[in-house]
């Protein structure tokens, strides 16, 4: 007699390996409409013919609903989701009109999602990248510092040389024309010194000027291609071309104060979301400045992934390689067998798709409303913007586990540099049950 089966098997080492919240089938994206359907099952047996009957009148139909009504489930579901969201920007008032806001609630609010049509999202962005002050009497003040200061730094930076020769010219002029008085001799308007078109001198404004064209056109043709399927940013509208011309300035304005990075192709994929939602305040006197406001929020940004931008450190312990490398550790603690099978099995080397993911902050991977979703967790959540990144880069390695694990080095690595439309909020829900264990 043959043994029958053990009521108790003993889990392969395999299995051990996956973490038990791993083994649920949420954790797997949707499979992509262009597959082939799931084979139906074979139909079961005809029954037995019965006896000849007349055919039961069919019953009569329910009646039509008006145009536009809905069961009373779907009804029931929209009014808790309205009746959670008026909850939700009720909080937000609340927190905001606090004479200190209390930046830790504000983090836990903005985990939750900031309400897009409510008008509080520039505000929190503002306060949580610390551009404004957790005081509420000290906005104003803030605010008019930080605008003015921009404004010189456009008068300073943005202007032609000739412009800049020009007010030497004149400068010097009216030095001579003050020496010169009494002498009998009349001013002679000359060329200052090192300052002309043909000048190789190191402190010329000609020389830096050819210097930093190419970034300049550099920053032209990207902006150019900035979200080309959106018209807030190539409508060819006179909106459109002002924006553009708001996302010039300020990249030229941020590669000039900071000669160690400069321009790095693809950072105004970053720039974008911040100036989108400060360009869309209600409020229109704060909508109007939102070039100056950006800047520094973009400013605010980079600074926790300044190291990512920075070519010299690349190789080191806090440049971009690093970053991948603590993303490749923080998956094989959480999932090892997927790490195995992409890394080693696969050979998939992160950087071929986690590069892009962390220099650009996933806006190149996602839609932009689902974009601006993600940075209000990234900006929001209290372990920072770093950490909170490589743990969602984590969380969408896990998502699409099932496909990774049944693919090969082509499949693996088209999917990922072509991740696949996902439900944001749960993308969310599983980088959270990663808090608190990425590496440093």
């Amino acid at each position: 007699m043959a043994d029958g089966p053990n009521p108790n098997p003993t889990p392969t080492p395999r299995q051990k390996a996956v973490p038990d919240w791993l083994n649920s089938p949420i954790w797997s994206a949707p499979t992509p409409r262009h597959r082939s359907p799931p084979r139906a099952p074979s139909p079961p047996p005809p029954p037995p013919p019965k006896p000849h009957r007349d055919p039961a009148p069919p019953p009569p139909p329910p009646p039509a609903r008006p145009d536009g009504a809905t069961s009373d489930s779907d009804s029931d579901s929209e009014a808790a989701a309205t009746s959670s969201r008026s909850h939700l920007v009720a909080e937000f008032r609340v927190a905001l009109e606090r004479k200190v806001v209390d930046l830790a609630e504000l983090r836990r609010l903005a985990c939750q999602g900031v309400p897009d049509d409510a008008g509080v999202r520039p505000i929190v962005w503002k306060l949580l990248l610390g551009y404004l002050p957790a005081d509420h009497a000290l906005w104003v003040y803030e605010l008019e510092k930080k605008r003015s200061q921009y404004s010189a730094f456009k008068d300073e930076l943005l202007v032609n040389p000739s412009e800049v020769t020009r007010r030497m010219e004149m400068t010097t002029s009216k030095k001579k024309e003050h020496d010169s008085e009494g002498t009998g001799f009349l001013p002679r308007a000359e060329i200052v010194q090192d300052e002309h078109p043909l000048s190789l001198g190191k402190t010329s404004v000609w020389n830096q000027h050819f210097k930093e064209s190419e970034t300049v056109e550099q920053i032209d043709r990207d902006v150019k291609r900035t979200h080309p399927e959106m018209q807030f940013f190539n409508a060819g509208s006179s909106d459109a071309l002002a924006n553009q011309e708001s996302l010039k300035r300020i990249l030229t304005i941020f590669a000039k104060l900071n000669p160690g990075i400069r321009y790095v192709q693809g950072m105004n994929e970053v720039l974008a979301p911040l100036y989108y939602v400060f360009k869309n305040d209600p409020d229109q006197s704060n909508a109007a400045e939102a070039e100056s406001d950006a800047f520094f929020c973009f400013v605010e940004v980079l600074s926790g992934f300044r190291d990512n931008f920075c070519k010299q450190l690349d190789n080191s312990v806090v440049g971009i390689r690093s970053t991948i490398s603590r993303l490749s550790q923080l998956l094989k603690r959480h999932d090892e067998e997927l790490w195995r099978h992409l890394e080693v099995v696969t050979k998939v080397n992160p950087q071929f798709y986690a590069f892009r993911w962390i220099t650009l902050l996933l806006t190149q991977e996602f839609k932009f409303r689902d974009c601006i979703h993600l940075w209000d967790v990234l900006l929001g959540d209290p372990q920072g913007p770093p950490d909170t990144l490589l743990r969602i880069c984590c969380a969408m390695l896990i998502l699409v586990r099932r496909r990774l694990l049944a693919g090969d080095f082509t499949a693996n690595l088209k999917l990922l540099q072509n991740y696949p439309p996902t439900n944001i909020d749960h993308l969310i829900h599983i980088a959270n049950k990663l808090r608190g264990l990425v590496p440093c």
